[in-house]
């Protein structure tokens, strides 16, 4: 079947035109100024609409079991959550498994998890727990027989790594091409603080916050960026980067040509610290932990400037009732995380574009082509250009939309954007030439969405010069 989407503004990572776009099947196969709409057999009309690729969101955490919890959302509502706000690819962050088991296990269970479920494209970041000769060993068939060609490891939590097997790993990883992200907290710094807030009783939400300081997350950047450079300039991305600090070491390293590149969120970009304060603080516990407005006003310098290479989510939800119960007399005890995965452009758009902060086409650098780059995914996602996956987007920059969880798609029980105006909407969202989300109603199937295998980080690098 022929879709000819017509009289919108198409827009890509490097420029905005007025033109059509037409899809054979679930490829992007001409764009134009004008296609004659005889062709089609499908016509979407795009008047006043901007015409996008799809959304990709390389961090959220679906189905995750943190020990203690599980995420309620799982790889049929998270993706339809993501479809509804025009993200048409993700990639899912594995969480640990059992204590000594080797890669293949998550993946295998994260496999079973997604398969059948998802409504979108999705892949897997393989994770890191321990190191040993075996896991360095398996990381090649990770990386060029599953497709998995990034992995996590983790500075803080149960499974954090020393630096002598973050050097090793990081090693490897550059060997066998894969990209290493890293979760950067100082495990030794937070537990010294937790330890003493505890004793002097100090339980309630700000002392999350005030726990894991802006110097916490910002010398675990610095250390890994070092340990990075001793791997031979192993290629390194930063996760949900949350101050000013943290950036100026990243920014400091590009500058001396070291491939590393960070990601932020929506929550770093527009709440702050004064959430703690709240009635309600502990729907807003995540780590790193939302900052001090100035850091706010360091991450859109960066966002403006091109430091920042993505905007992903780090969607992890855990419901406001369950935090209750549990930490209501302890922030330690509440599970990390905020829902997001469906509000992410719209949030981005409103406070970048439409603000004059950034324009269009940084705005789909930021959400779409640079994560479809570094991950393996470009130029089958992320790309208006013929031979794309129709993955697409439609964008009405005139509407005016408040944000309601009521009106959600996700699992859990608030969202943390409640009451957010937002100035431009997503109204249209295909996955693969199939209309997945229109005028405010989902229609997209569980299954429709397939796993990505994708291409090993060098290989990828190559490609996308």
């Amino acid at each position: 079947m022929l879709t000819l989407i017509k009289g919108g503004t198409l827009v890509d990572d490097t420029r905005e035109q007025r033109g059509d776009l037409l899809i054979e099947g679930e490829k992007i196969i001409k764009t134009a100024a004008r296609i004659d709409a005889a062709v089609a057999d499908r016509i979407i009309d795009a008047s006043g609409l901007l015409v996008m690729p799809g959304g990709v969101d390389v961090h959220t955490h679906f189905n995750i079991d943190t020990g203690s919890a599980v995420s309620c959302d799982d790889f049929y509502s998270g993706t339809r959550a993501a479809a509804c706000g025009g993200t048409t690819t993700i990639v899912d962050h594995m969480g640990f498994g059992p204590a000594g088991c080797n890669l293949h296990h998550q993946l295998e269970k994260y496999h079973r998890d997604a398969r059948g479920k998802a409504v979108i494209d999705y892949s897997f970041h393989g994770v890191i727990q321990h190191v040993d000769e075996a896991i360095l060993d398996e990381l090649y068939a990770m990386v060029h027989m599953e497709g998995i060609s990034s992995f996590k490891f983790y500075l803080t939590y149960q499974y954090h790594l020393n630096d002598g097997d973050v050097l090793r790993l990081l090693e490897r990883l550059k060997e066998v091409g894969a990209l290493a992200t890293v979760h950067p907290e100082n495990d030794a710094v937070i537990a010294h603080h937790r330890q003493r807030l505890l004793a002097e009783n100090k339980r309630a939400p700000i002392w999350h916050a005030l726990s894991r300081p802006v110097a916490c997350e910002a010398e675990a950047i610095a250390r890994s960026i070092n340990l990075a450079q001793l791997a031979g300039n192993a290629p390194l991305y930063i996760v949900h980067l949350s101050n000013g600090l943290g950036m100026d070491y990243i920014k400091l390293a590009k500058a001396r040509g070291q491939p590393v590149w960070m990601e932020t969120c929506p929550q770093y970009l527009l709440l702050d610290i004064g959430h703690y304060q709240r009635e309600d603080a502990l729907k807003y516990i995540l780590s790193p932990p939302l900052r001090p407005h100035p850091e706010l006003d360091s991450l859109w310098g960066g966002i403006n400037d091109g430091s920042i290479d993505t905007v992903a989510t780090d969607h992890c939800t855990f419901p406001y009732s369950l935090r209750q119960a549990r930490a209501a007399e302890d922030f330690t005890r509440c599970p990390n995380g905020l829902p997001g995965v469906e509000n992410r452009l719209a949030l981005l758009f409103s406070e970048g574009v439409a603000k004059g902060r950034i324009s269009a086409s940084r705005f789909v650098a930021l959400t779409s082509a640079n994560p479809a780059r570094l991950f393996g995914l470009w130029p089958d996602k992320g790309s208006l250009r013929p031979g794309s996956d129709a993955d697409l987007v439609l964008f009405d920059p005139q509407r005016r939309q408040v944000i309601r969880h009521a009106d959600l798609h996700d699992n859990t029980d608030y969202s943390p954007w409640e009451g957010f105006a937002c100035d431009g909407w997503p109204v249209i969202t295909l996955s693969r030439g199939e209309i997945v989300w229109q005028d405010g109603i989902f229609c997209g199937q569980a299954g429709h969405g397939r796993f990505i295998h994708r291409k090993p980080f060098f290989l990828k690098h190559q490609e996308a010069k």
